[in-house]
């Protein structure tokens, strides 16, 4: 729907590349407010409230005019996802600490059938209605669905007692770990967010239909219905991660280079290997909770890498945005896309290292212990 989102508001290039970047940017800004919310409100207040901020944003969105509104809502919807993102790894250490694999198959499943489902069915629903505000606007209904099951939940809620906040934000920022598993998950991120943000834009300029397009960006989200639901669990049985992670990875440069020299031939077989490379996301929400022995120090690892992670992916989707602009084609945006995954593929093989955040955190105390007067 970004082509008649665009010519409907008028939308200017630039802001069509800021559209596309709106997550990744609150993402970054309000997930670093995420943990010190949890504790001042409730993480499962939090969660309603941000449920309630999607459903006030997506709905205000699908009516407005005017685009810098479009634009504004647009922040509102998906900053209430960015919180609640932030916090979800928190309440499965809190509520399944000897299941995270588990749980986080489970969770990362369903968001890859909710993308699915939206990238399938968004332009068939906006045919069938009468235009892009249904399209958008039909999810709506499904986020205030999701608001129903925490309104149980806040009768007695909990926050972390005051004795156990002991890893702050800044702490995290001065373990290796910390910044290891922020530019992972920014480089995934961006990676991510442009294919989500361009890839139906690629694929409609190389002779696709709009519903074509938008069903192949479908198949790289259901891709990831089956590996969602196996692969957290199989990597928190791994004893070492590395071999699994980089043979996920390496799809990756296999549709770049696929999409380069055939855009219009083999789209499903493109589609396929990138959402097999896009499984890194489960994987590395995952590693946020394996990287940390506390539920707190999930929490406040979990806010500094996606935060953290996020300001690294933010420029992601913009750059390939304007890349296509100046060019007019797509194969400067997918040399982009290649050249970020070496770095996340040498980043992929430290944060599969069993080390944790509380470990790393004693030995910089032990060691500013020693060398003080």
């Amino acid at each position: 729907m970004l082509e008649e989102v665009r010519t409907a508001l008028a939308l200017a290039p630039w802001a069509v590349s800021l559209l596309t970047t709106l997550p990744v940017v609150a993402f970054a800004v309000v997930g670093a407010l995420a943990p010190w919310l949890a504790r001042s409100l409730g993480l499962h207040r939090v969660l309603l409230l941000s449920l309630v901020a999607v459903v006030v944003g997506l709905g205000a969105r699908a009516t407005t005019d005017d685009g810098a509104l479009f634009l504004a809502w647009t922040f509102v919807a998906v900053s209430g996802m960015a919180c609640a993102n932030v916090l979800v790894p928190s309440l499965v250490k809190w509520h399944f600490p000897h299941r995270v694999g588990t749980a986080t198959a489970l969770y990362t499943t369903a968001m890859a059938l909710g993308l699915t489902l939206a990238f399938t069915t968004t332009v068939p629903v906006a045919d069938a209605l009468g235009g892009w505000r249904w399209g958008l606007g039909v999810w709506t209904g499904l986020a205030v669905v999701a608001v129903l099951p925490w309104l149980g939940l806040l009768g007695h809620d909990r926050r972390p007692p005051a004795a156990s906040r002991t890893i702050t934000f800044g702490q995290v920022a001065r373990t290796p770990i910390g910044w290891a598993l922020a530019g992972f998950f920014g480089l995934q991120s961006a990676i991510a967010y442009t294919m989500f943000g361009w890839f139906a834009q690629l694929w409609r300029d190389n002779g696709w239909s709009a519903a074509e397009a938008g069903a192949l960006v479908g198949v790289i989200a259901a891709v990831g219905i089956p590996l969602s639901l196996v692969l957290p669990a199989a990597v928190a049985r791994a004893r070492d991660q590395r071999p699994l992670l980089l043979a996920v990875m390496a799809c990756y440069p296999v549709a770049f280079v696929g999409l380069m020299l055939a855009p219009e031939r083999w789209g499903v077989l493109w589609a396929a290997l990138a959402g097999v490379g896009g499984t890194t996301f489960p994987i590395i929400l995952v590693m946020i909770g394996l990287r940390a022995r506390t539920h707190e120090g999930t929490a406040a690892l979990s806010g500094f890498a996606q935060s953290v992670g996020y300001l690294v992916a933010a420029p992601g989707p913009f750059v390939a945005g304007l890349l296509h602009s100046a060019t007019g084609g797509w194969q400067a945006p997918l040399w982009f896309l290649l050249a970020l995954v070496a770095p996340l593929a040498a980043l992929g093989a430290y944060v599969s290292r069993p080390v944790h955040v509380e470990d790393q955190l004693a030995a910089r105390g032990a060691r500013a212990g020693r060398v003080s007067p």
